[in-house]
């Protein structure tokens, strides 16, 4: 059995990743961390820390400790933090958004995406433009931020959540594709796809997808029985 250690920074990802995982992955020993206080203390820094990097970076180690055999992110507003895991570990260390981006540009060069985090927002336009660029496509991302919709979600209130995303989603009835940024706000996907007549992908889903392949992948390359 394969363990994947989940880094949260905030709860309300936990369920979407859970339910990917059951659909998509249910072989999978799934361990979840969280540190919600990293959320809270991000969303006080204009641009993500050293401190903050450290403190999540250790976080990261931590679950590799416990034998992970992959490790899945489910914040998007801490990108440099998770290129330096990745840097540091010898298994997968996967950025939450890295897989849906791929599925996206499949499908159009006008990209659009609903966000409900403003910190996330600058790592995960950075990310995009880096992923596009690497992949010599000319795609470009427009971004709406759903205000305070993820305030409404800690509360409890799915359904008042899920119906401000949505409302806002005819912003970008014009583009190719929407993505809803975060997995939190996979939630309100099918809500999404009531306002819109264009694809609604969502992180999880795409993220597990990716995540599967990536430890097979390394599985090939790894002498048989050893652990990297």
């Amino acid at each position: 059995m394969t363990r994947i250690v989940l880094l949260h920074a905030t709860p309300v990802a936990m369920a979407p990743i859970d339910a990917a995982f059951r659909d998509i992955w249910p072989e999978a020993e799934t361990i979840n961390l969280l540190d919600d206080g990293l959320s809270v203390d991000r969303a006080r820094e204009e641009t993500l820390s050293p401190a903050l990097i450290d403190r999540f970076v250790r976080l990261g180690e931590y679950g590799y400790e416990m034998q992970a055999g992959g490790i899945l992110v489910t914040c998007s507003a801490f990108g440099p933090a998770i290129d330096r895991l990745a840097e540091t570990l010898p298994v997968p260390v996967l950025k939450p958004n890295e897989a849906m981006f791929h599925e996206a540009v499949q499908q159009g060069n006008t990209i659009g995406m609903l966000a409900t985090f403003g910190p996330s927002i600058q790592t995960m336009t950075d990310e995009f433009n880096q992923y596009v660029a690497e992949h010599h496509s000319a795609a470009t991302l427009t971004t709406v931020l759903v205000e305070e919709a993820i305030d409404l979600l800690k509360k409890g209130d799915v359904e008042g959540h899920n119906q401000r995303v949505a409302a806002q989603a005819k912003e970008l009835a014009h583009c190719d594709v929407i993505m809803l940024a975060h997995f939190s706000t996979s939630r309100a996907a099918d809500s999404v796809r009531q306002q819109v007549a264009i694809p609604v992908l969502t992180a999880p889903h795409a993220a597990v997808k990716r995540m599967k392949a990536s430890v097979a992948a390394a599985d090939r390359h790894s002498p048989a029985g050893v652990k990297e």
